[in-house]
């Protein structure tokens, strides 16, 4: 059997314990004081990152857990992994709900518990790929942004001790929509830290988290379909166990209005198309590198069960959006990297007006509300809200791509 975990360890993130492990066990008491007995309420716990940052919590026993997500198929899995797993500690009041944290039932549940005492968001579009039209730029920022700004007026009524909102390394110098908005959310959440304590995280790509790349490599394989990835763009990992605890170590010990990142210095990035080299050679494949997809769709479909060549492609990025390599801040930020031995801190961070959040706001939701609006249209106010987002559009978007 392939184990994905090991295979991260050895192959990805050349770690065989977790990056954060020394700094979890230098707070361990800390972090027992913040969460035993807390109430905790996660939003997108069904998720990779979401259900990652659940499993880290647990250890600490919370005395309510409520889940909310909108793949009730991911709520089951995370019950069965949770209710399955040896020693791993589950509150008598745990609860999931099949909804999104904008539905009027949402806020129902929230005000009849009167508010919890940790609440971490975990819903995004997070994928590069969400950039394609108007429509799904829309559906993007109203997600990311819009509907994340109600959230946090409807926390107002029950404050809670510790709040936790999901970035990504793609907010810093943003080039794609979706780090765009990641990075306007950075700005609305520092807009509330009057209100409650507000943390963030800008992380790497998560090693086969649901819907990544190298996760649909194993459905590929599954289904004896060619692998493709890019050459040339470079990016930091972290395993999904990891993604979970920076959360974590970001939410119960951050300072209120800081952004955490994980220390990895550049000879950790690595290319997806070598990723893909050590995934065949680790099931025991010898890689066919074909020029095509044609070509590689072929290959794949008249190969032999017993074959032990396997199709590739590999091809330089040519859609909106991607980046030749990620970074966890820009210059200007104020970083401390002596408090944490895996995880920097940018302290004391830039905060902007509640006025002129609001207003950019008012101009995206007018934008929105004209019919025949356009992706250039929202890509400029965009533009003048971050100054330092360098957007292309190439013509071209990751769903035209095998």
């Amino acid at each position: 059997m392939f184990n994905i975990a090991n295979f991260i360890g050895e192959n990805i993130t050349s770690r065989p314990t977790s990056l954060f492990a020394p700094d979890i066990e230098a707070n361990k008491d800390k972090l027992r004081n913040e969460i035993e007995g807390r109430s905790l309420l996660v939003i997108g716990g069904a998720g990779s990152i979401g259900s990652s940052y659940i499993r880290a919590m647990l250890p600490f026993k919370p005395s309510k857990l409520v889940v909310v997500d909108l793949s009730e198929n991911g709520l089951a899995e995370l019950t069965r992994d949770l209710r399955s797993t040896y020693g791993m500690y589950v509150p008598d009041d745990y609860r999931t709900y099949t909804l999104s944290f904008s539905d009027p039932i949402f806020e129902r549940i929230f005000r009849e518990e009167k508010g919890f005492d940790i609440v971490a968001n975990f819903s995004a579009h997070k994928h590069v790929r969400s950039e394609k039209d108007k429509y799904s730029v829309q559906a993007l920022i109203e997600n990311n942004v819009i509907k994340a700004k109600r959230l946090l007026d409807l926390l107002t009524e029950y404050p809670p001790r510790h709040f936790f909102c999901v970035s990504t390394d793609k907010a810093a110098n943003p080039v794609n929509i979706m780090g765009a908005s990641k990075r306007i959310m950075e700005d609305m959440i520092m807009a509330y830290t009057p209100k409650f304590k507000v943390t963030t995280a800008r992380f790497a790509n998560v090693a086969f988290s649901n819907g990544s790349l190298l996760a649909g490599f194993l459905e590929r394989i599954m289904k004896k379909q060619p692998l493709a990835a890019p050459c040339d763009v470079k990016r930091y990992f972290v395993s999904p166990e990891e993604s979970g605890q920076i959360c974590m170590l970001a939410c119960m010990l951050g300072k209120n209005g800081e952004i955490f990142f994980p220390k990895l210095g550049e000879e950790k990035m690595m290319t997806f198309s070598a990723i893909c080299d050590r995934f065949l050679a680790a099931l025991g494949y010898e890689k066919k590198e074909c020029a095509t997809d044609e070509e590689a769709k072929k290959f794949a479909a008249e190969m032999p069960e017993d074959s032990k060549v396997y199709p590739v492609v590999y091809f330089k990025s040519d859609t909106t959006g991607e980046k030749d390599f990620e970074e966890f801040y820009v210059p200007g930020e104020q970083l401390n990297l002596e408090r944490f031995s895996s995880l920097g801190v940018i302290e004391n961070v830039k905060k902007r007006p509640m006025q002129e959040l609001e207003t950019f706001f008012n101009e995206l939701e007018s934008i929105f509300h004209e019919p025949d609006f356009t992706k250039a249209e929202v890509v400029a106010v965009l533009k003048r809200f971050l100054p330092n987002f360098e957007h292309v559009e190439k013509g071209k978007n990751l769903d035209q791509k095998m």
